[in-house]
């Protein structure tokens, strides 16, 4: 994400400062989700829902804004943000791709993860999606990653048990910061 912002700064700044936004909105949805997850096991509608069109207006405006300034393919590698050619189209692919693995996932086991977890899975997956495939599956494996490891350490502190729940939301928060900030644009 830091790469993209860099060649929207140099091509279209409108561009930059709707990325931006969006950045910071997520920064600020990630805290609260996080500290209410922890505490009350719960990811409110009322944060999620605005988040989806949030998201969606300020990521597909700054593909509008990158399209209309003509900088597409010279300085901002795939900055339209295609899916078969539609403008935009990966944004909202990787929202509905990724609430959809989330929703299997509850449907095969739903003990296992809570419905606020995959209505959250599809804000995530826009906001990888903006930055490509890549993002979407490292997001989404880092939050895996994450969460396995600190049910490995609630287990070997004997803190948990297998029977234990713990908030996923702040690992899938977590995940998708990681592959935002670690891993350069598509």
């Amino acid at each position: 994400m830091i790469g993209r912002l860099g060649d929207l700064w140099l091509d279209t700044p409108l561009a930059f400062w709707l990325v931006l936004a969006a950045c910071l909105y997520f920064a600020v949805m990630a805290v609260r989700l996080t500290v209410i997850d922890v505490r009350h096991h719960l990811l409110p509608n009322r944060i999620v829902f605005p988040s989806y069109g949030v998201a969606g207006v300020l990521l597909l405006a700054a593909v509008a804004t990158v399209l209309v300034a003509g900088a597409d393919a010279a300085a901002v590698p795939d900055g339209g943000a295609r899916l078969f050619g539609l403008p935009g189209g990966r944004i909202l692919a990787g929202g509905a791709v990724l609430w959809l693995f989330y929703f299997l996932l509850r449907l095969l086991y739903p003990p296992g993860m809570g419905f606020g977890d995959v209505k959250l899975a599809g804000v995530l997956g826009m906001y990888l999606g903006y930055l490509g495939w890549g993002h979407v599956f490292a997001g989404t494996f880092a939050a895996f990653l994450l969460g396995g490891v600190w049910s490995l350490g609630l287990l070997a502190t004997r803190r948990g048990s297998l029977k234990s729940a713990i908030p996923f939301g702040p690992f899938m928060l977590a995940g998708t910061a990681a592959a935002m900030l670690l891993l350069p644009a598509a």
